[in-house]
């Protein structure tokens, strides 16, 4: 048996990026019922990719459990299923997300033990949204608790902000462009970013750009580039029929959620091939209650980064188990993701 339901989640503070703002984001849970066990997970839509929690439900209701089978054991024949499936890449990340944490109660064991991940992850990062910059050095003196910073860039004042951000804290410094720069722009300010010690920059033009990617990492010195927007799943990391270019030929790292991948199972192949190809790895998230982000954290200690801070943006909490300690992501001790 699978149900559906919308959660509205409400963010703490205005969130703006290159492509906009939000008070609020919605995520659609799913409730999987079978052989005697209730297991859950969540997926958010890629509202860049047109999805939305509207058209989630209706796939999920009309074809998820046709998807699962009647063996939920039977997880490369049901993985095989989902990636052909041309439903909502969020509808996938739900379905696998219940599927895992089913497995993971059906033996009575955390998932992470199936997995053979560590209990712990590395130091998430916490997002600093596009504002003013004295509304930026405000967030920045409240966020604390935090190894690392990620800053939301992409408008006018960047450098400025930064060097607010710069001037009230000695944690790490990341940045997010969320494709809104340009090859001019990147060139102008990589030496005063270089100089305020920013670890990377993530998504700095937009994914079909490969020109001013190219073009940037012909440039000494200059950031590291990890992709976000322009990957989405095994496919793209390493370019195959279909694809563009892979990630491998113009970028140092791959960002991977699972709402753009699909689930747990293909983050895993994902992460592989990255290290095959000598790319960084980070994990990230949208806006997501602990259910999404415990899904995505199971793999946290196979990652160089984590930005997996989503839950700790909203004020909403529909559900709870994963663990805080010291800016590090902590997985329940319970079975499946440990959430309730």
């Amino acid at each position: 048996m699978l149900r559906t339901e919308t959660h509205v989640l409400a963010l703490r503070e205005t969130f703006q990026i290159a492509r906009g703002a939000a008070d609020e984001e919605p995520v659609v849970a799913v409730e999987l019922e079978h052989d005697g066990v209730l297991a859950r997970g969540e997926g958010a839509p890629v509202d860049y990719w047109g999805e939305t929690t509207g058209t989630m439900r209706e796939a999920l209701e009309a074809e998820g459990e046709a998807l699962l089978g009647d063996d939920l054991f039977a997880l490369e024949d049901i993985s095989a299923r989902l990636k052909a499936w041309d439903g909502p890449q969020g509808a996938k990340m739900a379905l696998d997300g219940a599927l895992h944490d089913w497995l993971g109660r059906r033996v009575g064991q955390p998932l992470r033990h199936l997995l053979g991940t560590a209990r712990v992850t590395p130091p998430t990062s916490y997002t600093i949204g596009i504002d003013s910059v004295e509304g930026t050095a405000d967030r920045t003196r409240r966020a604390t608790g935090y190894e690392v910073l990620k800053v939301k860039v992409g408008g006018p004042g960047d450098l400025e902000r930064l060097r607010a951000v710069r001037a009230e804290t000695g944690a790490r410094i990341r940045i997010d462009g969320n494709e809104g720069w340009d090859i001019d722009t990147a060139r102008d300010l990589t030496p005063d970013l270089i100089e305020l010690g920013v670890e990377f920059v993530e998504q700095p033009f937009p994914a079909a750009d490969l020109d001013s990617f190219r073009a940037y990492r012909a440039l000494e010195p200059r950031l590291p580039v990890l992709i976000d927007e322009g990957c989405k799943d095994l496919g793209s990391v390493a370019g195959i029929a279909g694809y563009a270019d892979g990630i491998a030929g113009y970028a140092d790292g791959i960002v991977i959620k699972l709402s753009k991948c699909g689930g747990i199972r293909e983050a895993l192949r994902m992460i592989h091939a990255a290290r095959a190809l000598d790319l960084k790895v980070m994990l990230g998230c949208m806006i997501e209650s602990e259910l999404g982000i415990a899904q995505a954290a199971q793999l946290g200690s196979l990652a160089d980064y984590i930005d997996l801070d989503g839950h700790l943006l909203i004020s909403s909490r529909p559900f709870s188990g994963l663990g805080l300690q010291d800016g590090r992501l902590v997985l329940s001790d319970g079975p499946g993701l440990g959430v309730q």
